[in-house]
């Protein structure tokens, strides 16, 4: 890459860095009187640190005469300084985190309310334990670019400024030299912040890595412990958090490098300042009091240069932050055009000429799906793993949008439903049942169906036949189930699922794999529900297991995303094709 091309490079990239810390500082801008009581503070104390400096002169004078009404004078002004200071200390400290605090609430919430308005395919290409280091790690980090480091720029910032104009005041020619070595310091903080801001993207990717890996070791500890999985997964921690371990170090280094370079070069400028300040034609009419507070103010000035430069990490950690979370937060949501907006549909489907290919791939998932099912008729899917029987019900809710073709619900298309309305009409079971750490209660009648009285709860377990292990738990309904349902048994899980769907009582069910997890006695229970659930509903089914689907008004034969045959069971049977074939291999195993 050439010069102007790298120059054009990093320009546009502090356009955009700069585009990002005015849209991170908008952030601060509805707690404008915290903000500004934290000016304030810091406006006291550099007034109060410029003040010491200042008052070096009366020390000497004190020092060099001490009367009784100096004594009193220089003690109140000691006291004085320092109380001043406090109080611009408290103020700049308690307010700014107040801010700060503020802020991190409001990304949080945007970022977690992002999350979830976003299409299936984000979560698919996102993996979860880097979504919660976004939230947790990346947005403290935002933070601290708006708060801390504003904080400090601003404090250590207006000492400089009043220490500078008292020195200007006392002797503008000495000024002048200490001046002479700013454009150097200002290399150096130049350099430093662009490694900084590179550093910092990395270890936000490694900190996604760490989150990401631990979540999936903790949350799949049983496969690691039976598969003998823990050394590998030792490993695969121990490379991700060294990885996290080395960007830090480079982060470290390069801050303590830079700041003692920075030290170096404002000693160096009052070195030459104090061997200028010897020669008579410079100090002219300068007393000792006099002299010894400019040389006061210029040693004060280099503490906050240094904190100011050492600033500069927290700026470039904070943008490379928020890089990533504006990232996310402006992805784009679930697209949802749709004004139809039905209280109940009858649930007629038809899958018109329908395809679908997922994003990034060439070739179809799904091609020529065409269909009709009438209200209240039951559907099963069967074929082989990857036929698309899955991908079909899951265009029903629109977690993924048709690429051809339509879907229309009671005549009109998919697309004219809101998709509130639309997944209000859809009850679903899954053979990967999800469940959250909370009641039994509040598992059955979660999100919408929180308003259902306890006895709705309990026809609903009751019709699932979740009942009979329900009673015998500590707490009936009331009972915790842990992360996931670990305290259920796969069986249990997947009857407050179905008792869940149950009273959802929705027009259109899909059941994927809904008996995959239960063994033949409880499947019993389970197909005895089913049937009473799927009465008067259209129900979409996909199973494995064939004798489950036998009762279904017809059947769908699948294979490379094509409906191959359609028909009742024993009718499929007859025609001994596809269906029959796997009939016979199923009935064969079983045997």
């Amino acid at each position: 890459m050439n010069d102007s091309a790298k120059a054009d490079v990093s320009e546009s990239q502090g356009v955009s860095n700069w585009a990002t810390y005015k849209r991170l500082l908008a952030y601060v801008k509805p707690f404008w009187l915290a903000f500004s009581l934290a000016v304030l503070g810091n406006v006291i104390y550099a007034a109060a640190s410029t003040g010491m400096a200042a008052a070096m002169e009366y020390v000497i004078e004190a020092i060099e005469n001490p009367t009784e009404q100096n004594r009193i004078l220089l003690t109140l002004l000691i006291v004085g300084v320092f109380a001043f200071r406090g109080v611009g200390t408290f103020l700049s400290q308690y307010f700014i985190s107040y801010v700060g605090r503020q802020v991190i609430n409001a990304l949080r919430n945007q970022v977690f309310d992002r999350l979830m308005s976003l299409p299936s395919r984000y979560f698919d290409d996102n993996a979860s334990g880097r979504l919660v280091s976004k939230l947790t790690f990346n947005v403290e980090q935002v933070a601290e670019a708006t708060t801390n480091a504003v904080t400090i720029t601003l404090r250590e910032g207006l000492t400089i400024l009043g220490l500078l104009g008292f020195m200007l005041y006392t002797n503008w020619k000495l000024t002048v030299v200490f001046l002479a070595v700013g454009p150097i310091i200002g290399l150096v903080v130049n350099y430093a912040s662009k490694r900084f801001r590179r550093i910092s993207k990395r270890i936000q990717g490694s900190m996604g890595d760490i989150t990401h890996v631990a979540s999936e070791s903790i949350s799949g500890y049983r496969v690691v412990r039976t598969f003998g999985g823990e050394d590998y997964e030792r490993e695969r921690f121990r490379d991700v958090s060294e990885r996290n371990l080395k960007q830090s170090l480079k982060m470290a280094s390069t801050q303590a490098i830079s700041v003692p370079v920075i030290q170096v070069l404002v000693a160096l400028a009052i070195a030459a300042l104090v061997w200028t300040m010897l020669a008579p034609e410079i100090r002219g009419e300068m007393s000792t009091g006099e002299l010894i507070a400019f040389i006061t103010a210029a040693t004060t000035m280099a503490k906050p240069i240094r904190q100011v430069t050492s600033v500069h990490a927290k700026i470039q950690k904070g943008v490379a932050a928020a890089h990533d979370v504006f990232g996310t937060m402006d992805e784009e949501p679930e697209h949802d055009g749709g004004t139809y907006s039905p209280t109940r549909v009858n649930g007629d489907i038809t899958f018109d000429d329908v395809s679908f290919r997922y994003r990034d791939q060439l070739d179809d998932v799904l091609t020529g799906i065409s269909v009709d099912i009438p209200a209240g008729q039951s559907v099963a899917l069967v074929g082989r793993s990857g036929s698309g029987k899955s991908t079909m019900v899951s265009l029903l809710p629109r977690f993924y949008e048709y690429t051809g073709g339509d879907i229309r619900i009671d005549g009109h298309s998919l697309k004219e439903f809101t998709l509130q309305a639309l997944r209000a009409q859809i009850a679903l079971v899954t053979q990967n049942v999800v469940l959250f750490n909370d009641t039994i209660a509040s598992n059955i009648a979660y999100g919408a169906l929180r308003h259902c009285s306890r006895e709705e709860i309990r026809e609903a377990a009751a019709k699932a036949h979740a009942l009979e292990f329900i009673d015998r738990m500590p707490g009936g309904l009331d009972t915790m189930i842990g992360d996931n349902g670990v305290m259920l048994s796969g069986g249990q899980r997947q009857r407050l699922a179905i008792a869940r769907a149950l009273l959802k009582n929705a027009p259109i069910l899909i059941l994927d794999e809904a008996t995959s997890a239960l063994d033949t006695e409880s499947e019993r229970h389970i197909q005895e529900a089913l049937e009473t659930v799927m009465q008067g509903r259209t129900t979409l089914v996909i199973a494995h297991r064939l004798s489950t689907i036998e009762k279904a008004d017809r059947i769908l034969v699948m294979d490379g995303g094509q409906i191959v045959e359609s028909g009742r069971h024993d009718e499929l049977l007859a025609a001994d094709g596809a269906y029959a074939q796997l009939h016979q291999m199923q009935f064969s195993e079983q045997a």
